[in-house]
């Protein structure tokens, strides 16, 4: 069987759609008629999704935030989980986190961490990430 030319014809009949929508049937779906409702998704889909998730996010902190490749591995990795949790825009709103962290004020960073909306929301993650941040050990 050609597959390409079976995609091709799915691609026509389904449509392609990058956001979810209710199909015809109200259905959630989305991208070439994934039924998200009766199909879901597979471990290795949700693994890819979440690959690409944390590659676009370590891109947006190095294009933004120059030293974050300084900080060491344990540090960035709380700043790409926070970055994954509530996205840049809302990220870069912790502006006096973000200084201290420029800085190498760790405690500072830890401290405006948990002073936030966002650590009331997320509770014990919040409380995690900011300890790691202060004293920089998993």
């Amino acid at each position: 069987m050609d597959l390409s030319k079976l995609k091709h014809q799915l691609i026509i009949d389904e449509g392609i759609s990058l956001r979810i929508y209710p199909d015809t049937m109200g259905k959630l779906t989305i991208g070439i008629g994934r039924n998200l409702e009766d199909k879901g998704i597979s471990l290795s889909e949700a693994h890819y999704l979440l690959d690409n998730d944390i590659h676009e996010a370590i891109s947006d902190l190095e294009r933004t935030y120059p030293w974050f490749e300084l900080l060491n591995d344990v540090r960035q990795r709380v700043l790409v989980n926070m970055r994954f949790n509530m996205g840049m825009t809302r990220l870069s709103s912790f502006r006096l986190m973000l200084r201290a962290m420029a800085n190498n004020e760790y405690k500072k960073a830890s401290e405006e961490m948990l002073d936030s909306k966002w650590a009331r929301q997320v509770g014990n993650r919040a409380n995690r990430l900011a300890k790691i941040m202060e004293t920089g050990l998993d």
